[in-house]
C-alpha cells in the first residue's frame, strides 16, 4: 500500500524552499504520493526517507532493467490487471534464441534479422528486443558468441543461458556494463548463482519445477539481497503457461505478494514445434502478461504481426496516439508539388499518407499538432482552427519548398476557407475530398491556383 501525501509531508523537512520545482512541501508531498514526482527531488531528505518513500510508493511488480544507455530496456514496473484500470507500462520483450551448437551462417544470419527486421509506426520504431546466447556446453564457444552478438547487434538486451555458473560470470564480464539477464537460477544451482549475480551486479531469472518452487525460490534469493528478479515458473505448454501468468499477476496486484512481484519469462520456443504455432503462443502471452518471451527464431511475417498486437496492448488508453508536428515529403515531392495539411491523429496520418503514397503523386504533407484530435473533433475543440493553421503553415518552412501558394484542406473544412484565405492572404486555399480514399484520384488531376 502506498503512502499518503499526509504521510510523505511528515518526513519531509517543511521548508517550503520550493528548489524541488513545486512551490510548497504539502504539494510536493502529493504529487509525490500520486506518482508525479520522485522523493529524490528534494535536496533536504534523508536516505532513510528516500528508501522508505520509494519502497512503498514502489509497483507490485518490480521494474527490471537490462541493457545499458540509450539500449537500455525495461520490464516490470505493472500496477494493474486490466489496461482500462490505468495503463500497461513496459511492453513485453520479444527474444530469440541462439546456441553455441549453431554455425556461424546461422547465427549470422539470426542478427542479421535482427537488424533488418525494424518496422516505423506511429513514429515509434518496432522490433525486437533480446537476443537469448545460450550455452550448450562450451564454456569458451559461449563466451566468443556472446562477444558476436554485442559487436553484431549493439542495441540488443541479452540473456545469458547455462547451467555453468562460471559461463555466465564470463558472458556478463564480456557484455560490461550492458547488463545481461542471467538464467537461471535453480533449486540445484541457486548458491552458485546467486553469487555470480551479486559479482556481475546483474539481474537474474529464477527458474522453478512449478509456480510454488519458483516462488519459494524467489524469497529465498531476495533473503540474499538481491533485488532484480525474473521469474520462470517452469511451465513449458500454453495452458500451464497462461495460467502461471495470470497467478503471478494477480498475486503481485491484488495480494502484494512480494516472491511473484517480478516480471516473468517465457519460452514459446519450448512448446512448439514450428514458428506458426511459436507465435501464436507468443501473441496469448504478450496479453497475459509475459514479461519477456523468447522464440527459437525471427521473420517478418511473424514478427511484425506479434509487434503490432504489442503496440495495440501497450498504447495507452487515455492517450491519442500521435504523430511529430512537421512536413512529410511523399513520393520524392519538388517545388511544384501539391501542398496537404491535415490532423496529427496516427490513424488520420496513415490513412491519408497510404493514399497519397498509392497515388504515386509526389506531394508534401503538413501535419499540424491537434493533440491527436481527428479533424472534426480538433475543429470542434479550436485546435484546427483557421489562425492556428496559418501560424503553423507560415512557420513550418513549406514556403520556401513550393513556388506555388495553393493549400489543399480536408474537405470537412470547407467551411473555414474564407478565413483561412483572410489569415493567409498570400495562399489560395483548395478544398480536398471529404474522405481519404478520394485523394488518389484528386491529386492526379490537381493544378495549383493562381
Amino acid at each position: 500500500m502506498g503512502l499518503t501525501g499526509i504521510e510523505i509531508l511528515k518526513m519531509l523537512p517543511k521548508k517550503n524552499c520550493g528548489e524541488c520545482g513545486v512551490p510548497t512541501c504539502l504539494a510536493f508531498a502529493m504529487k509525490v504520493a500520486a506518482g508525479q514526482e520522485d522523493i529524490g527531488a528534494c535536496p533536504y531528505v534523508s536516505d532513510e526517507v528516500k528508501e522508505k518513500v520509494g519502497e512503498a510508493s514502489a509497483p507490485p511488480i518490480r521494474t527490471v532493467t537490462l541493457g545499458s544507455g540509450d539500449a537500455k530496456f525495461e520490464v516490470g514496473g505493472e500496477t494493474c490487471l486490466y489496461r482500462h484500470e490505468k495503463r500497461f507500462e513496459h511492453p513485453t520483450g520479444l527474444a530469440f534464441l541462439v546456441t553455441t551448437a549453431m554455425n556461424d551462417e546461422e547465427v549470422s544470419a539470426r542478427l542479421a534479422r535482427f537488424n533488418g527486421l525494424r518496422y516505423d509506426r506511429v513514429g515509434v520504431e518496432l522490433k525486437a528486443d533480446l537476443v537469448a546466447v545460450k550455452d550448450e556446453g562450451d564454456k569458451s564457444a559461449f563466451e566468443s558468441l556472446v562477444q558476436k552478438v554485442r559487436q553484431d547487434c549493439p542495441d540488443a538486451a541479452i540473456i545469458l543461458m547455462s547451467e555453468d555458473a562460471d559461463a555466465l560470470k564470463a558472458g556478463a564480464q564480456v557484455c560490461g556494463d550492458h547488463k545481461p539477464l542471467l538464467y537461471a537460477a535453480t533449486a540445484s544451482n541457486m548458491d552458485d548463482m546467486v553469487s555470480v549475480a551479486k559479482e556481475t551486479e546483474c539481474p537474474l531469472a529464477v527458474k522453478g519445477e512449478t509456480i510454488g518452487e519458483a516462488a519459494e525460490l524467489s524469497e529465498k534469493i531476495q533473503g540474499e539481497g538481491l533485488k532484480d528478479l525474473v521469474i520462470d515458473t517452469g511451465a513449458r505448454t500454453i495452458k500451464a503457461v497462461f495460467e502461471d501468468q495470470v497467478v503471478c499477476r494477480r498475486a503481485a496486484i491484488k495480494h502484494k505478494y512480494k516472491p511473484l512481484g517480478f516480471p516473468t519469462i517465457t519460452f514459446p520456443c519450448e512448446m512448439a514445434e514450428d514458428s506458426l504455432t511459436e507465435a501464436m503462443i507468443t501473441s496469448v502471452l504478450i496479453a497475459k502478461y509475459a514479461g519477456i518471451c523468447v522464440l527459437s527464431d525471427i521473420h517478418g511475417d511473424i514478427l511484425f504481426p506479434l509487434l503490432l498486437e504489442r503496440l495495440n496492448i501497450f498504447t495507452d488508453p487515455q492517450r491519442p496516439m500521435v504523430v511529430q508536428e512537421d512536413i512529410y515529403p511523399i513520393n520524392g515531392p519538388d517545388e511544384n508539388s501539391p501542398v496537404l495539411i491535415t490532423c496529427n491523429f496516427s490513424l488520420t496520418y496513415f490513412i491519408v499518407s497510404g493514399e497519397i503514397e498509392g497515388s504515386k503523386v509526389p506531394s508534401w504533407l503538413l501535419i499540424k499538432d491537434t493533440e491527436g484530435l481527428s479533424v472534426l473533433t480538433a475543429w470542434a475543440a479550436g485546435k484546427f482552427s483557421a489562425d492556428l493553421i496559418a501560424q503553423f503553415v507560415k512557420k513550418s518552412g513549406i514556403e520556401e519548398k513550393v513556388k506555388h501558394r495553393s493549400l489543399i484542406i480536408p474537405g470537412y473544412l470547407a467551411s473555414i476557407k474564407g478565413e483561412l484565405e483572410e489569415e493567409l492572404p498570400d495562399w489560395k486555399i483548395q478544398i480536398g475530398p471529404r474522405e481519404a480514399s478520394h485523394l488518389p484520384s484528386y491529386l492526379k488531376s490537381w493544378q495549383p491556383e493562381g
